[in-house]
């Protein structure tokens, strides 16, 4: 598979400096230019941000040691690896650079076979870091995001739900009788229909923030943000009707001749002090409510209070 073309950012102060780096690399990849530290800043938080940041240190306003440290202070940036392409140099000045998170330093004038060399090293160990970090954030039977990315997107989702005072809600699923499922058309087909399944809870998740994961085994879960508990309840009936639309047969349920699914929901407006876990205690306790009353329905938790399962005919 022929790697994606990727994108580095030079920031200098000088747009000499900048034309001549442009000119030795555009052949290897996408160039894109700043001369000064807030509009590399900037530049890095966009989307999709650069793969590879070749900074300038002298540089007015902000130089490029503050601009490597912010740059690392942010959660969407700190993996972004930095070059120093500079003309200061002295030892002091270049294991201050490395320290602050910098994988390598670079000294003007330099030649321009050696700048595309190193360039081109750096971004392929990025290409392939990138693919571990993906291979490791995906469930390999359903090809959705597994339990630890999960985790991640929930983590951080809380956080901005406290910062914001917004609603964050929670949706988890379970297969009703998978078991039997499995005993009766054997392994593979269950694969089959935890991928039909799986991709049922994407196409009912309309907006891009929304994110549905493999919970373990045969449950799911997703993560709703900005969404309060109506707006939660209207994405769980529609997987559930959804999944019921796609007439999986399933000979060995006692309650439906397809494959159907339980789910409960759970919605918070989080507070400083609190635990994402809570919201994962509730959505799991209206699951477990869901399957109690019968499956094929869907439990709710708000606050305190144990709502009655919600199933609408």
């Amino acid at each position: 598979m022929e790697e994606p073309r990727q994108t580095v950012l030079a920031v200098d102060d000088s747009l000499l400096n900048l034309q001549i780096i442009s000119d030795v690399l555009k052949e290897e990849c996408n160039v894109l230019l700043a001369r000064n530290g807030a509009d590399a800043i900037r530049i890095a938080c966009s989307d999709p941000p650069p793969d590879l940041i070749l900074l300038d240190i002298v540089m007015p306003d902000m130089d490029g040691f503050e601009v490597c440290k912010r740059i690392k202070s942010i959660e969407k940036t700190k993996d972004i690896p930095i070059i120093y392409l500079t003309g200061v140099n002295n030892e002091y000045d270049e294991e201050y650079g490395l320290r602050l998170g910098a994988i390598d330093y670079i000294t003007k004038p330099f030649k321009p076979s050696i700048l595309r060399a190193r360039v081109r090293n750096h971004l392929q160990l990025k290409y392939y870091r990138d693919r571990l970090a993906k291979i490791g954030m995906i469930d390999g039977v359903t090809g959705i995001p597994n339990r630890r990315r999960f985790d991640e997107v929930l983590s951080l989702e809380w956080r901005r739900a406290v910062r914001s005072s917004q609603p964050l809600s929670m949706i988890m699923g379970d297969i009703d009788f998978f078991k039997n499922y499995n005993d009766t058309y054997g392994h593979l087909e269950g694969d089959a229909c935890l991928r039909k399944i799986a991709n049922k809870f994407c196409d009912s998740l309309k907006r891009p923030g929304d994110l549905v994961g493999r919970w373990g085994g045969e449950e799911f879960a997703c993560i709703l943000p900005e969404t309060d508990l109506a707006g939660a309840m209207t994405v769980a009936e529609r997987i559930r009707l959804g999944v019921i639309d796609l007439a999986i047969p399933h000979i060995s349920s006692p309650i439906a001749s397809v494959v159907t699914v339980s789910l409960g929901v759970s919605s918070m407006v989080p507070h400083p002090g609190q635990d994402p876990i809570e919201l994962v205690r509730r959505s799991d306790e209206a699951l477990y409510k869901a399957k109690r009353a019968g499956r094929n329905q869907i439990g709710v938790v708000m606050d305190q209070q144990l709502l009655l399962p919600h199933n609408p005919k």
